[in-house]
């Protein structure tokens, strides 16, 4: 008996993006901003897509481009992402050559294409990526330091780790009290008790905020003191592009050094490579291209035989298509999750995303990003 292929025929109708602005618990409640798109086809499919603009201005120019380019996504299939992310591609060259906020742009079209194309398919963004190659991953909580009070973080760290997770990232310079980044023997202290209260078997990797500035020579003393309490990696100590001083902190200390999150395309990781600073890549799928960019970007990572790591610090919807991506290469080790509820993860999905007893599964059995988006809170957060 000849078996019948049907053919599945979908237009995308509208493409809508819509600017959020919310609290960030996690980020000393501060005024947080995400440009959401929210992409509908003919028979009524919706996929959802999200792009990380952190400013208020930075979130209107997006909404703006993505309207201005829904021209190359209107009319289309889900199907056709690919192509669709190819011509959005040929179209900024002039703008966008090297990121900025077309890649904003794109990234947030093409999360909601690829969830889309899930859906339409019924099978999930990493099935479509090929399937996992990891049976679990490690949790890990990803917060700020807050607290004038050394002591009092070290219990709060051992509150984020009494959920089972298997380590924790911490955020110098950030707002609040810590006070951290600026004073090295604070900055020793700090990891010191830190070690001290989640135990010497678990991952703790420090991040250095925008706000923290060192030098080579203080980037080296500071490392080679931390080194000698086992930590996993020290983030962007020399902020986003520093080849030789980052040669010069590999060469005299022994931590992992990690960044590439402010990257927007595979020519500025590549360029990052090139140098053989980095060990740990972090990358943001709402900001690089989409999971389309990331995926690009994730490959040449694991030929290096480097390790990538998911900055997904925004909403639910970056979360999901961070984790797909992450269970589809080996080049990932571990994920973060945010330890504190907050609206854009907690609220704005109808089943937050979460781990069980410290350990990431495979999301494989929902289609797209496996996420069913509360509108209502879409609406709550809806920048004027």
């Amino acid at each position: 008996m000849k078996r019948v292929k049907k053919e599945i025929i979908l237009k995308i109708v509208k493409v809508e993006p819509i600017p959020v602005a919310y609290p960030e618990p996690n980020d000393f409640n501060a005024e947080r901003y995400l440009c959401l798109v929210k992409i509908t086809t003919d028979d009524g499919l919706v996929g959802w897509g999200e792009s990380i603009t952190q400013f208020k201005e930075a979130n209107f120019a997006v909404a703006a481009l993505i309207e201005g380019l829904s021209e190359f996504v209107i009319g289309r299939s889900p199907l056709e992402n690919q192509s669709i992310w190819t011509a959005i591609k040929e179209r900024y060259w002039w703008y966008g050559y090297r990121g900025g906020l077309a890649a904003y742009a794109l990234s947030a079209i093409d999360i909601a294409l690829w969830d889309l194309k899930g859906k339409a398919l019924n099978t999930s963004l990493l099935n479509l990526l090929g399937g996992p190659v990891h049976e679990k991953l490690p949790a890990i909580a990803s917060g700020h330091a807050h607290d004038s009070s050394i002591p009092a973080m070290a219990e709060q760290a051992q509150g984020w780790m009494s959920s089972g997770v298997k380590g924790m990232k911490v955020g110098f310079g950030k707002r609040g009290n810590a006070n951290l980044g600026f004073d090295h023997d604070r900055d020793v202290e700090y990891i010191r008790q830190m070690r001290e209260a989640i135990g010497p078997d678990k991952k703790l990797m420090i991040d250095l905020g925008y706000a923290v500035k060192w030098d080579v020579a203080t980037a080296v003393k500071r490392v080679q003191a931390f080194d000698d309490y086992n930590i996993d990696w020290i983030e962007e100590p020399l902020g986003a592009w520093d080849p030789e001083g980052y040669r010069t902190l590999r060469d005299k200390t022994k931590t992992l050094i990690a960044y590439g999150e402010r990257e927007w395309n595979v020519a500025g990781y590549e360029a990052i490579l090139a140098t053989g600073t980095c060990d740990v890549f972090g990358i943001d799928p709402g900001r690089a291209e989409g999971v389309t960019g990331f995926t690009k970007v994730v490959s040449r990572i694991e030929s290096a035989k480097r390790q990538a790591n998911a900055h997904a610090w925004s909403s639910a919807i970056v979360s999901a298509a961070s984790i797909a991506v992450s269970f589809s290469s080996l080049a990932f080790k571990l994920f973060e999750f945010k330890p504190l509820p907050n609206p854009m993860q907690n609220d704005l999905v109808l089943t937050p995303l979460t781990h069980t007893d410290g350990w990431v599964y495979p999301p494989i059995d929902k289609p797209g990003l496996g996420i069913e988006i509360n509108e209502d809170v879409v609406n709550k957060y809806r920048q004027k």
